[in-house]
Order: structure tokens, then sequence, then C-alpha cells
């Protein structure tokens, strides 16, 4: 198979942001749209975990989004979809009050999926539109 250029270009963080452990890019740009992997609730300059709650944790997990976001040049009110992650989906109403004070109207779309998360309670991926590449 024939290897191209890839038509998508990982987003640089700035800062002390410390690389994934992992074989993945935190965000990236594709044409209009940001992905950005799942966020754990994980201080990103420490690596600390953030909160023992479902409510702290979200709060944190948003955070880590927007700066993810901010990297690219979108914002929260760019996203256009998200996808969270429970450890425990009796969770959801508590992650939905908070989800409600940190995100406005018209909400992107979502889906919930209950997961074994290994210790913290959420995660989230989410999708952003920039509009078309330049």
């Amino acid at each position: 198979m024939t290897q191209r250029e890839r038509q998508w270009q990982p987003v640089l963080f700035g800062g002390n942001v410390s690389p994934p452990v992992g074989a993945y890019s935190p965000a990236v740009k594709a044409g209009g749209f940001v992905f950005v992997s799942g966020q754990v609730p994980r201080d990103p300059v420490s690596g600390e975990l953030v909160g023992d709650d479902v409510e702290s944790q979200t709060r944190q997990v948003i955070r880590n989004i927007e700066r993810a976001l901010e990297s690219a040049g979108a914002s929260l009110s760019d996203v256009v979809s998200m996808v969270v992650y429970l450890a425990d989906v009796d969770d959801w109403g508590r992650f939905n009050t908070i989800y409600k004070e940190l995100m406005s109207p018209p909400y992107p779309t979502r889906t919930a999926i209950g997961a074994n998360l290994r210790g913290i309670t959420i995660e989230i991926s989410a999708v952003a539109y920039v509009g078309t590449a330049s």
C-alpha cells in the first residue's frame, strides 16, 4: 500500500503540557473540523487526577477539551458532537447538570455510554467545526 501525505495535522499544545503516553494525537485538525481525543480529569501540567466525584471530574474534562480546542483556534461553542463515557451510568443526571452549566444552547449532539474507566468517573471526546479550511 502506498502511503500518501496526510490531509490532517496534529494540534500542538503550548506550555508545559506533557505529550500523551499512548500512540495517539490529543487533537487533530482536518479540513474545517477539530477532533479531540477522549479527555480525562487530569491536570494537563502535573498529570494529577482532579476531583473524586463526577461533578468535579466533568469540570476538569471540559476544561481539558476547551484547552485542546483553543490550541486549534476553536472554542466550546464550536463543538458539534461529544461522546461521553461514564463509569457509572447512574451519574448521568449529575454529569448533565454540570454539562448544562459549561455548555450553551443549542447543545451539540451527544452520546453517553457506560464504560470501565479504571479509576475515573468520566471521559469525553469532542468534534468541533471551525469552517472551511483555508
